[in-house]
């Protein structure tokens, strides 16, 4: 029996995305993402979880989003309860290109204090993409109790987090800033002089912070 040319392109598709070869996988998901069909997308997000090559992922990421979110979302917000942290990290990072504000619900505390950093920080990326209007401040608060966290990918990702919200995130820098933490202080004040000044970079800001820090103060303004 010869298989149409639809039924044979898709299986071709959906036995990419298992083959050895980066190169391979990588043309499958160009091709997943390029014509899209439901039937690619279980698949898609299965690859997510256990895809080694960073490239690959992005390109399963961009499949994800050329299909429909009602079909997407429902299957990446279950690997959000995964055991594997890769897993619940890719997906909320195709959580957040998705945009689909749906799935915000899913968008937990225990996600967005995650112990992995990686997953921790995709949950900051989409908690802030996908927040409702009005929860800002909630989330604010949340993302604060992370202050201090990890080195500086992790920090630099908390503070665009809390800068991208705005007057949100004002009442807990400010909180913070006074922590007796030295590490949550000089997060904070960093933070906030990264939101005011963005051309000087989150170096700059670091180090600034620690000046302060080791001054006594809490850096701001009178």
């Amino acid at each position: 029996m010869i298989m149409p040319k639809e039924a044979t392109n898709t299986m071709r598709i959906l036995q990419g995305l298992e083959h050895d070869s980066s190169s391979a996988r990588l043309r499958a998901a160009l091709a997943a993402g390029t014509a899209p069909d439901p039937r690619f997308v279980g698949k898609l997000v299965e690859r997510c979880a256990v895809e080694p090559e960073f490239q690959v992922r992005e390109m399963l990421t961009w499949a994800l989003t050329r299909h429909s979110s009602s079909t997407t979302v429902p299957r990446l917000v279950e690997q959000l309860r995964s055991r594997r942290p890769q897993a619940r990290s890719q997906a909320l990072h195709t959580l957040s290109k998705v945009g689909d504000r749906r799935a915000w619900p899913a968008i937990t505390r225990a996600l967005l204090t995650d112990a992995d950093d990686e997953v921790a920080r995709s949950a900051w990326r989409a908690a802030v993409a996908l927040v409702p209007e009005g929860e800002e401040t909630e989330l604010a608060e949340v993302l604060a109790t992370q202050l201090g966290r990890g080195g500086r990918p992790t920090r630099l990702s908390l503070s665009r987090a809390l800068i991208a919200l705005g007057a949100a995130a004002v009442p807990v820098l400010r909180a913070a800033m006074a922590d007796p933490d030295p590490g949550v202080r000089g997060h904070a004040i960093a933070t906030e002089r990264l939101s005011r000044d963005p051309d000087a970079g989150f170096e700059f800001a670091i180090e600034e912070a620690k000046r302060i820090v080791v001054l006594g103060t809490n850096g701001q303004e009178e």
